[in-house]
């Protein structure tokens, strides 16, 4: 034997070397197996309501079909004939393509969809098939429903909306086997990929007890306080449903009228104060204006009997007092924020109804107060919903932010399920350093009686815009907020649809009302610095009145974020300048203890 044949083959000991890292692997999703098996025994027993609708949604369905099918058989033929004709010609076209010997896909005329970004489901005649067909798929389901008439429109439009969450679930890139991206990365990886992701599933099942909740952030990136809700303040004053935190002024003078901001209790307050870059907060004490900021509560069951007049006693009534009496202005000027904007309309009608004039002018930002329209996310508000949650929350005694947060990433699946479950469980990511979807799993729980007073009363019962909601015993209406406003609504929000903000604002009796629409979303097209010139937004000089769509049309577009014109708003409603005022009396420096506080879910 020659010295050469002694030798060892490189390639043989490489793939001997992958061999064993695949079969160390395939060792490590054993043990992984085990521990999610054990993480699935913990879940949490749920109402089955809150999974997902009631079968008659389904049934209603199937009969608006067949009914379809009877009264109007030619055009449910025209879409099965159309269907079959654009399958027939897929097929035909990737078959004639093989048949040359080729290795690649047939021309591709599909609409771009951001899901299909990797280049093998444009060139590899397997994927692209899939992706195509899916496509098609869709597109014919999509139709057929959409052209059902024996449905009215509130039910279809629950049919649609669950009908493409089914269709968007079973997308070929939610699968392994069908996902290049996954299936790459597992070859390159051998193996790792696939282990790391199955770690990721395993912590999130594990620290959700039982639930499989997407950690969206790297939660040991950010802490509030530290690199988050950073703005210099003082936490003035504390009760058992607030933290009040008055900003420490950045100029020497100020507008005379304060600012009290009330965020909504669904979130925490600090998505108004992520980094000073995009912090509302410390834009608007560096133009000026001594601001106020209520912190919510994160309840626990101890807070199941809290309603909406306790939100409003306790927390608007008090903190508006507050303000009133640190800073000895008899009036204040006042923000709300999606929930906390309608609870603030609420406040304001019963303080008119009062004759107490305290409030100056209230700023309402994404508000709906009129559910007569709630929009997409009224396909969550019928009683099959809103019955389990009803069940769920005299268990609990809250209503928890996992099914709250679950609810809302519905509203957009394919960004804030689908796509971070599979980078994380599919490719084995860690999830990024992001501080918007930190603070979007920074959740809050809501009082069980409080939450089926809002679910009950105003978004089911319309109560707020009928004027029959009562608060502290006596029905208030949207008639009776008389107060200069303006609102904020955004152009895409998917969770207060900006028809309904405009058609909330139309019907509140105020004789000086202003209306500008952002583009962008519920978060971002609030959360819109001036500095990033990002998003625009539309204003109309004439009345708050008519239809939306009527006062979009005769709208100006302007370049730029809405801030500075509300500045301006705000700021003719301020009075003159005074001495700026410093946070006295401390509790504890901003952004407090309330806004990190654990509670049980």
């Amino acid at each position: 034997m020659t010295t050469e044949d002694r030798t060892p083959d490189p390639t043989s000991a490489e793939a001997e070397a992958r061999t064993t890292r695949l079969n160390a692997n395939l060792a490590k999703v054993d043990e992984l197996s085990k521990r999610l098996t054990a993480a699935l025994t913990h879940r949490r027993q749920a109402d089955p309501a809150l999974a997902g609708p009631a079968p008659d949604v389904y049934m209603k369905a199937a009969a608006a079909y067949l009914a379809e099918m009877m009264q109007n058989p030619a055009r449910v033929v025209e879409h099965q004939v159309s269907y079959w004709g654009k399958t027939l010609k897929h097929y035909v076209e990737a078959q004639q393509t093989l048949a040359k010997g080729e290795f690649k896909a047939p021309p591709d005329p599909g609409p771009t969809d951001r899901r299909f970004q990797n280049p093998l489901w444009e060139t590899h005649p397997f994927f692209n098939y899939l992706k195509q067909q899916y496509l098609l798929n869709s597109e014919a389901i999509s139709t057929a429903v959409g052209d059902m008439e024996a449905l009215d429109d509130a039910d279809k439009r629950r049919v649609e909306y669950f009908t493409r969450q089914i269709v968007d679930m079973f997308s070929p890139t939610n699968f392994l086997g069908t996902n290049p991206d996954a299936l790459e990365k597992a070859v390159a990886t051998d193996g790792e990929s696939l282990v790391q992701g199955l770690e990721n599933l395993v912590r999130d099942i594990e620290g959700n007890q039982g639930d499989l909740v997407v950690t969206l952030a790297d939660k040991a990136a950010f802490q509030v306080g530290e690199n988050l809700a950073t703005t210099p303040g003082e936490v003035v004053y504390r009760n058992r449903m607030l933290e009040l935190i008055q900003y420490t002024p950045t100029t020497e003078t100020v507008h005379k009228t304060p600012l009290l901001i009330f965020p909504p209790w669904i979130n925490k307050f600090y998505i108004m104060d992520l980094k000073p870059q995009n912090s509302l907060i410390k834009w608007i004490v560096d133009q000026g204006f001594t601001l106020f900021v209520v912190s919510w509560v994160n309840p626990d069951a101890t807070y199941a009997g809290t309603s909406l007049d306790d939100y409003i006693r306790e927390g608007f009534l008090r903190a508006m007092a507050e303000v009133r009496r640190i800073t000895g202005e008899p009036q204040i000027n006042a923000i709300g924020y999606c929930i906390a904007g309608t609870t603030l309309g609420l406040t304001l009608a019963h303080l008119q109804k009062a004759g107490d004039h305290s409030v100056n002018s209230a700023t309402f930002f994404t508000t709906l107060a009129d559910f007569s329209d709630p929009g997409e996310v009224g396909v969550f508000l019928n009683n099959d919903f809103v019955d389990g949650i009803e069940r769920q929350t005299a268990v609990d005694g809250i209503l928890s932010k996992v099914f709250m947060s679950r609810t809302f990433s519905f509203l957009r699946s394919n960004d804030l399920i689908y796509s971070p479950a599979i980078k994380s469980y599919m490719m084995g990511e860690a999830p990024p350093a992001f501080d918007l979807l930190y603070w979007n799993g920074d959740g809050t729980n809501l009082p069980a009686r409080m939450a089926l007073e809002y679910l009950r009363g105003l978004c089911q019962g319309d109560g707020f815009a009928l004027g029959t909601f009562p608060v502290f015993g006596n029905p208030v209406s949207l008639h009776d907020i008389k107060l200069p406003m303006c609102a904020i609504a955004c152009e895409t929000d998917h969770i207060a649809h900006w028809r309904g903000s405009f058609n909330s604002v139309r019907q509140m009796g105020s004789d000086d009302k202003t209306f500008i629409l952002s583009e962008s979303g519920h978060i971002a097209g609030i959360i819109n610095p001036p500095s990033k010139n990002k998003y625009g937004h539309y204003t109309n000089d004439g009345p708050v009145s008519g239809e939306p769509e009527a006062w979009l049309k005769g709208a100006t577009f302007h370049k730029g974020s809405w801030w500075p014109r509300w500045k301006d708003w705000l700021a003719a409603r301020s009075g003159p300048q005074v001495k700026a005022r410093v946070p006295t009396d401390s509790l504890c420096p901003a952004p407090g203890t309330y806004v990190s506080a654990t509670r049980q879910d």
